[in-house]
């Protein structure tokens, strides 16, 4: 008997992301877009909301790089 967890988790193996499917930024292509997302966020204490823009630059340089 199992207290607090489903008793079928002992067969369950979490499995990682693909490899490569959002990669790190080592040559800093997208700095330049992080830094100013990361700039509007402290201006606007931290309200997301106010910073989609900068938000939005930032994810499509990710996802094209």
């Amino acid at each position: 008997m199992s207290f607090g967890r489903p008793g079928f988790t002992d067969a369950f193996k979490p499995s990682p992301p693909a490899r490569g499917s959002f990669p790190l930024d080592h040559d800093g292509e997208c700095k330049s877009a992080m830094i100013a997302y990361m700039k509007c966020m402290k201006e606007n204490a931290n309200d997301n909301g106010k910073c989609r823009l900068q938000s939005k630059k930032y994810l499509e340089c990710r996802m094209d790089k």
